[in-house]
């Protein structure tokens, strides 16, 4: 389907329909995303204030069959948010930074799209509450992106994803229609839940306006441990063991290769490590309590227990904020050490659990046949997430393998399916995996959703080219 592009002429006659400034010419910072694998093409961006100027823009733009990209904080890392052909009119919500209402009683709070989850937090703490969701870009990227691809981050283990902490949404719809569903209503059976429609799209259905979200009682202590562990399997065996002592207070697991600590040793030298020989394996551990319980005292147990049957070989637990903090700064350091040494080609994936130990190695021994590389295998091992990271062996570059690439990215994507895996965990599927969809996604689903597409967007202009393969 051919989309018309956002013209001089197109921006004269939409500007005409809002407030003065709501149009401008497009910056460079939305035309380009983190792994600079993408160069935007658009030449307009529109900066609403209201729900209602974003009606009027997404009326104009169908009405005129005017492609158009929705843009959150940009911290997208499968290129959702840059769309290279076809001159789109960008529309980001970042002066739609309300919090509207707050609802501690209800553990409740609506906010508006362009708010940055940072200050979600902090409005959340403000009335004694937890918003869960937290990942490393928190400080820039907003909640509508968040929403839109299904954000999953550090707590997903305790809290779920992005979709299970919305109670309600409002959205404009692809003809410019306002869809006005802020329920705070933990139940709700009245049909098609089109909630869950929007979030995860990632713009291709509608733009996401505000939000409801599920607020949570903030613990009333929290622990953090770093255990050594053997190997994938030990760490699993460690996980099913703190569920059996910690029950539910375990907020995150997070498993940590070597090759992650030796990446900062190497690139990022102030940041404290705990151990001056690193293990192979370890895992970071944060549990929150409530007023009966000792965090401290029971990761003590936990230690104690996995010490003796060979779970962990060595352990640290924090005994201050400074030292939970230093622990998290090492796990959350990891991604930007990536990006210093710089990878040849980087996976999302997610596993069930129990085949993890087995995928890891094998992983390893197929991209062996390719050539030599040095692997980081990192991520929330509690809901199977992992970041599996592909890197040039030392005294080579990425440049040197960027021949190989596909090849890297077809056998750890083949593998993940094989074993029952999807090739996109956390991060969507922008523009980067629409080969994927096809050559791994089921044929039914991808008619259901095509099909879904047509109903709601017929023209095609929310976010063309982004989530489905042409």
């Amino acid at each position: 389907m051919t989309l018309t592009p956002a013209t001089d002429a197109f921006a004269d006659t939409l500007s005409q329909q809002l407030p003065a400034d709501t149009l401008r010419r497009v910056e460079p910072r939305f035309l380009e995303e983190p792994r600079g694998r993408w160069q935007g093409s658009s030449g307009w961006v529109a900066l609403p204030r209201s729900t209602q100027d974003v009606a009027t823009i997404v009326r104009h733009c169908a009405q005129t069959g005017t492609g158009l990209v929705p843009y959150g904080g940009g911290t997208g890392l499968v290129g959702g948010q840059i769309a290279p052909d076809g001159a789109p009119l960008l529309l980001s919500l970042e002066r739609m930074t309300a919090v509207r209402a707050v609802f501690p009683e209800e553990n409740a709070l609506t906010v508006e799209a362009g708010a940055i989850l940072a200050d979600v937090h902090d409005a959340a703490e403000a009335v004694n509450r937890l918003f869960p969701l937290s990942l490393a870009s928190q400080g820039s990227a907003r909640i509508g992106g968040l929403l839109s691809t299904n954000a999953g981050g550090i707590n997903t283990l305790r809290y779920g994803n992005a979709r299970d902490l919305v109670l309600g949404l409002e959205a404009v719809l692809p003809d410019g229609e306002i869809w006005n569903g802020l329920k705070r209503l933990r139940k709700d059976n009245t049909g098609y839940d089109l909630r869950h429609l929007l979030i995860g799209a990632e713009g291709t259905l509608g733009v996401i306006t505000a939000a409801s979200l599920k607020l949570f009682p903030r613990p009333s202590a929290t622990g953090t441990a770093l255990l050594a562990t053997p190997s994938p399997a030990t760490a699993l065996s460690l996980l099913a063991r703190a569920r059996d002592i910690l029950g539910d207070t375990i907020s995150a697991f997070e498993l940590i290769h070597r090759q992650g600590i030796d990446f900062l040793a190497e690139t990022l030298p102030d940041i404290r490590r705990p151990w001056p020989e690193p293990p192979e394996w370890c895992v970071l551990i944060e549990i929150g309590t409530g007023p009966a319980t000792d965090p401290t005292e029971a990761l003590e147990t936990l230690f104690a227990s996995a010490l003796e049957d060979g779970l962990s070989e060595d352990g640290l637990i924090a005994q201050s904020k400074q030292q939970s903090q230093d622990f998290w700064t090492i796990r959350e350091q990891i991604p930007e050490a990536n990006r210093r040494i710089g990878s040849i080609s980087s996976h999302d994936i997610a596993l069930p659990l129990s085949v993890i130990p087995e995928f890891i190695p094998e992983a390893h021994a197929r991209l062996a046949e390719i050539d030599s590389y040095r692997i980081n295998c990192f991520g929330h091992l509690g809901d199977g997430n992992l970041h599996f990271n592909v890197f040039p062996m030392p005294g080579r570059t990425r440049a040197d393998h960027a021949h190989q690439r596909d090849a890297i990215k077809t056998c750890v994507h083949d593998l993940t399916h094989a074993m029952g895996g999807s090739v996109s965990a956390e991060h969507g599927i922008g523009r980067l995996k629409t080969d994927d969809m096809l050559r791994y996604g089921d044929p039914t689903k991808l008619a259901a959703m095509r099909a879904i597409k047509s109903a709601l967007d017929p023209a095609g202009i929310m976010n063309p080219g982004a989530v489905l393969p042409d």
